[in-house]
């Protein structure tokens, strides 16, 4: 199969397009043919070894978590899927190797949930691991309730525009982060746009008196300060992007796959409750380049790399 991998650790440089091995599919997986896989931060975080601590990297690396895709051959023990069914998934395991950007993948059913039909591959491509990160988050760290003011950092990305949308869902007022340029963006999702940068926190205070309830920081370093800062006395703190948050008494998130979490972001896509905003689309050969773009972080919503399709 057509695939993207690397060899070494290292800048997009190290992504080579060419042939690797198809997937052997076992018991409890389902083999997919690959119709769009989403960029994501932690792909490029992990191609650079900043995730060597925790994931063992098997050379050659085919990058790539976010899949949607067709299924093709169902394993032995697997009952959940068919061949012909449209799926998605978050297909991580404990070690980088076996990846979304190629033709096909071999999918723990674990990782997998029937693709909404109101979203194209390509958006549907953008839900997994964004949409599990917000939900997670969200729901199990932050546990926030209706009525609450919630905090949402970078809130025009693809984690961001998630859990703004899924915290105003579950009744909460929402104040996003965001460059001026988005702000009409994060409106539109349903959040109180502020402007990054310079007194963010005298902003912030200016919006909610009485103090944030829940801040959910995808970005670290000054954000997740000012996040801390700005608590209501009992305030909740939780990042996805730096460790630091443990000083400031707050929790630190790392998303999993999770088939039944999947599914019901899946049903809200379904009832046009949340959406996925695809900024630029890439085919599989210019995936270096849609990295390069990622890593730009400037991206409103998704960039997603396609798979030629052939019947």
């Amino acid at each position: 199969m057509k695939a993207i991998s690397y060899s070494r650790y290292g800048s997009a440089d190290v992504l080579e397009y060419g042939e690797r091995p198809d997937p052997k599919v076992g018991p409890d997986s389902v083999l997919v043919k690959v119709r769009a896989a989403a960029v994501n931060p932690v792909d490029w975080k992990a191609r650079e070894g900043y995730l060597q601590a925790g994931l063992e990297a098997v050379f050659p690396v085919i990058p790539g978590w976010d899949v949607s895709g067709v299924v093709v051959q169902p394993g032995a023990a697997v009952d959940e899927f068919e061949v012909g069914d449209e799926v998605i998934g978050y297909v991580r395991e404990d070690f980088l190797s076996r990846g979304t950007f190629a033709e096909y993948v071999a999918a723990p059913v674990r990782t997998l949930a029937r693709k909404p039909l109101s979203l194209s591959f390509e958006e549907a491509a953008g839900l997994p691991l964004c949409g599990l990160t917000a939900h997670q988050v969200l729901h199990r760290t932050l546990k926030v309730r209706d009525g609450e003011t919630v905090l949402v950092h970078a809130a025009a990305g693809g984690v961001g525009s998630l859990a703004v949308q899924l915290a105003r869902h579950a009744g909460c007022r929402v104040i996003g982060t965001a460059g001026a340029h988005n702000h009409e963006y994060v409106r539109q999702l349903g959040s109180e746009p502020v402007e990054y940068g310079d007194e963010l926190a005298d902003r912030l205070r200016t919006l909610a008196p009485g103090g944030i309830d829940a801040a959910f920081d995808t970005v670290g370093g000054e954000a997740l300060r000012v996040s801390a800062e700005t608590l209501a006395p009992d305030g909740r703190l939780a990042s996805i992007a730096d460790a630091e948050v443990f000083s400031y008494g707050g929790r630190y998130a790392f998303v999993r796959p999770d088939a039944q979490d999947l599914a019901q972001l899946a049903e809200l896509a379904e009832q046009g409750i949340i959406s996925v905003h695809v900024d630029q689309v890439f085919t599989l050969e210019q995936a270096a380049d849609a990295y390069r773009l990622n890593e730009q972080g400037r991206t409103r919503g998704k960039i997603v790399v396609t798979v030629a399709w052939e019947d």
